[in-house]
């Protein structure tokens, strides 16, 4: 019964600390849509965990070539991120999803260099199981998967964008409906498809 107790207790002091560590987070995209250029000083642990978690997927494989580590993209994110005065930050979901959009502008930005040289450089290739696009053992290019976007945003920008969002930013399928403003079940049925597309689109077909 003590044990039982116990459990409850800690849950729900991580239900509290989660509670707050949500309250800092807005309070700090608050101040910095308010020009409190010091909230960014204090925003930055707070998100530097999750940001460089989605970073390092794009480099799983290690390469001697590498030009571009996790922690050098995610600096450059975030000083994108904080330097954008015109921004009214909402929450959570809206700044992981601009977030989302200049971590691949950087990627891509790099992976373009590389190929001047040698294509993807080896950090710019990922396998679908990383992908939207799942086939365990395919690997694609991270310029491949840039352009079939570009492409799939021509045919239906919402369901690029839902990608964007849980590729790059790994937002849940609520938190996109919350950015895109539809219901998480538009979100899923979006998902779904985007996938098969690019699936296709990456794998059995070219891309033009």
């Amino acid at each position: 019964m003590l044990l039982g107790v116990q459990a409850a207790a800690r849950i729900q002091m991580g239900i509290i600390l989660q509670s707050d560590d949500t309250r800092h987070f807005t309070q700090c995209l608050t101040q910095l849509s308010d020009g409190d250029k010091q909230a960014a000083d204090r925003l930055f642990p707070i998100v530097y965990d999750e940001l460089r978690g989605i970073a390092s997927k794009w480099f799983a494989r290690p390469s001697s070539d590498q030009t571009l580590q996790p922690t050098a993209l995610v600096h450059e994110a975030f000083l994108h991120l904080v330097d954008q005065t015109q921004v009214d930050w909402k929450n959570r979901s809206h700044f992981f999803a601009v977030a989302a959009t200049a971590m691949r502008q950087i990627l891509i930005q790099h992976a373009r260099r590389r190929n001047a040289a040698k294509r993807g450089g080896g950090w710019g290739r990922i396998t679908l199981s990383q992908a939207p696009a799942e086939k365990t053992g395919q690997e694609i290019d991270v310029l491949d998967l840039d352009d079939a976007l570009n492409k799939l945003a021509q045919l239906h920008e919402r369901q690029a964008k839902v990608v964007e969002l849980r590729f790059f930013a790994e937002l849940k399928n609520d938190e996109v409906a919350e950015v895109l403003q539809v219901s998480p079940r538009t979100i899923e049925m979006d998902w779904r498809t985007a996938r098969a597309w690019l699936r296709t689109t990456l794998v059995d077909g070219e891309i033009s």
